[in-house]
């Protein structure tokens, strides 16, 4: 699925949001967004991942948009982390810091159910349009020295939640609820619907996540 006289930019450095856009069919360039991601006081987990879903790909899409005047310009924005629930509070987990931060993060996990939420924006000269998607995982009871050795690996490092549902961690997740790809950091069909909707400009998107470009 092609965008045919369109510039496509993918907002995001990480590899496996690469490989599921491209297994969508899209012909794009890679762009990281340097934005900061430190969460706002009171901000509850789906604003989160939409606000720096949106502010990342605003950022690139700021960036091009002189040297593309006249060349319709579509920059897509991701953002993705855990959510434990912890009594009437939300614990938020990104990427860990190191390897034992890993391991507090997936004794979090272990043995419960969590979710997995994910902001998708696109941005293009007529507005942003952005959504959050949002999947149920339940982890396996992790054994400790099977928790150690995992976390030993460089794998837990660069993941939301300190794992990976396409690597060595599936074997604890018995189930999920809801969008494997957006386990993985893009769901897929909601992206999709997304650069539809922002290509049409189609007024089935709600109200509340169409916003005017950046200027």
């Amino acid at each position: 699925m092609g965008l045919v006289g369109t510039r496509l930019i993918l907002a995001s450095a990480s590899p496996r949001r690469r490989e599921l856009l491209a297994q969508a069919g899209y012909v794009f360039s890679v762009e990281a967004a340097d934005v900061d991601e430190s969460q706002r006081q009171g901000e509850d987990a789906a604003s989160y991942v939409l606000r720096l879903a949106e502010e990342k790909a605003r950022a690139v899409f700021v960036r091009h948009r002189a040297d593309t005047a006249d060349e319709p310009l579509i920059v897509l924005g991701a953002d993705t982390c855990v959510v434990c629930d912890a009594g009437t509070a939300e614990i938020i987990l990104g990427k860990p810091s190191d390897a034992v931060d890993a391991m507090r993060m997936l004794r979090l996990l272990s043995g419960r159910t969590h979710r997995v939420l994910t902001g998708v924006a696109v941005v293009t000269r007529s507005g942003t349009v952005s959504d959050v998607e949002s999947t149920e995982v339940t982890c396996a009871q992790i054994p400790e020295a099977e928790l150690a050795a995992y976390c030993a690996t460089p794998e837990p490092l660069d993941k939301a939640g300190a794992y990976g549902i396409q690597g060595y961690a599936a074997r604890c997740i018995p189930r999920i609820d809801g969008c494997y790809f957006n386990v993985m950091g893009l769901p897929i069909a909601r992206t999709v619907r997304l650069i539809e909707d922002a290509v049409s400009g189609n007024e089935s998107v709600r109200e509340a996540s169409i916003q005017k470009p950046p200027t």
